[in-house]
């Protein structure tokens, strides 16, 4: 569904936009996923405003909605894989290109960003020669037998202190053996094009970014004196965090920080880089959902809605992201427990929300939902995901 000119805004839905997706919800049901793709779109140029010198590439996994890709595909974005599956919801966008054309463009705006990939992959990705990332001897030995001709980015594993989902203890190189890795991969035939790093998810302490660019900083450096060549491209990531409360820092103290260092460290015929995926989708995705069941249970109400963390709000237990649960009514409020609708205790959304009193039937909604939420449902119990809903397409 389309609707032109309405924009929800970045934190806070207004009384005109509650009624909007009030409106949605009595036309499609419940639960809905509303994706507003203007808000994509405005996410999208605030971070090429932010840093201009960076090449975007979302990160799919984020949320992987096909129609999500089409509008940044139309913008210009590039993207960040993890599967074969993610390849092709992107390949789908250019298939109308020629042979020549497509194996260019994925060659120029692909990465595939999982570092350990299956055989069966890499013998699939091998004709189109995107860049792989790899971070250990093992994959090199795989990529050589199965897609030499892969362009190479060498993982590091780098500080996630204070990230909300760290990721360093499971991928990235330790810094010090990387330059042998790098020169290993040469030996093999192999070419490595660049380096990447990654400060875990939501991150919050910048701090990692200027410790991993300076790691990384420091072994192009002894790469180029090693062996007298270099290497054109760095890969910051992603992580770039959004304001889901008031305490995280904004985007633009970060690429201020982030365009200073990069200007510091490196020079300007390095390509620069970037993963994002929750920046861009976070706060462009609400949830509308219904009340199907009320109960009174320790000295607190009950709300059972249609929608819990086996669907949107799994991103509460995969990403320890806090959905707050809202209500389209006024009054005085008290704490309630919000449950979702499947036979399992797990399935517990908030102990502690603070609502009106709600009757079976009523709508509640949550803003912010975009990112490692929707596309993480399940069909436990039976229960489908919520249906999407697009506007501002």
């Amino acid at each position: 569904m389309e609707i032109e000119g309405q924009s929800i805004p970045v934190h806070h839905i207004g009384s005109k936009n509650k009624e909007l997706l009030q409106n949605l919800a009595k036309e499609h049901g419940t639960p809905i996923f509303v994706i507003n793709h203007e808000q994509i779109r405005d996410n999208y140029r605030e971070f090429k405003e932010r840093m201009p010198d960076v090449q975007v590439y979302y990160a799919v996994k984020a949320n992987s909605n096909p129609e999500i890709i089409k509008t940044l595909y139309d913008l210009g974005c590039s993207f960040d894989v993890a599967s074969m599956p993610e390849f092709m919801l992107v390949y789908e966008n250019i298939k109308h290109l020629s042979e020549e054309e497509q194996l260019e463009w994925i060659y120029q705006n692909i990465i595939y960003a999982n570092t350990i990939k299956p055989t069966e992959t890499l013998e699939a990705l091998d004709r189109y020669r995107p860049l792989v990332t790899f971070d250990n001897i093992e994959e090199l030995k795989k990529i050589k037998k199965y897609s030499p001709q892969a362009g190479l980015v060498l993982r590091l594993r780098v500080p996630n202190t204070g990230s909300v989902v760290e990721l360093s203890s499971k991928f990235g190189v330790e810094p010090g053996d990387a330059v042998d890795l790098i020169v290993e991969a040469f030996e093999m035939g192999l070419t490595v094009e660049g380096l990447s790093f990654h400060v875990g998810s939501q991150c919050t302490n910048f701090e990692n970014y200027i410790l991993a660019l300076e790691l990384s900083a420091e072994i192009l450096t002894e790469f180029e004196l090693r062996t007298g060549e270099k290497i054109k491209l760095l890969d910051i990531g992603g992580g770039f965090p959004v304001k889901y409360n008031p305490y995280v820092k904004s985007i633009r103290t970060l690429a201020t920080q982030l365009n200073e260092e990069i200007e510091r460290l490196f020079s300007p015929e390095i390509q620069i880089m970037a993963e994002p995926g929750r920046f861009l989708v976070a706060n462009a995705c609400s949830l509308v959902a219904k009340v199907i069941g009320k109960a009174f249970r320790d000295g607190k109400p009950c709300y059972y809605i249609n929608d819990g963390v086996y669907h949107t709000y799994s991103g509460q237990v995969f990403d320890h992201c806090n959905y707050p649960v809202l209500s389209f009514k006024d009054g005085e409020t008290q704490i309630s427990a919000v449950f979702g609708p499947t036979c399992d205790a797990f399935d517990t959304i908030t102990l502690s929300a603070e609502l009106p009193e709600l009757e079976i039937g009523d709508l509640v909604f949550s803003e912010n939902i975009g990112a490692y939420s929707h596309a993480s449902s399940t069909y436990f119990n039976g229960f489908p995901p919520a249906k999407v809903v697009h506007i501002n397409k």
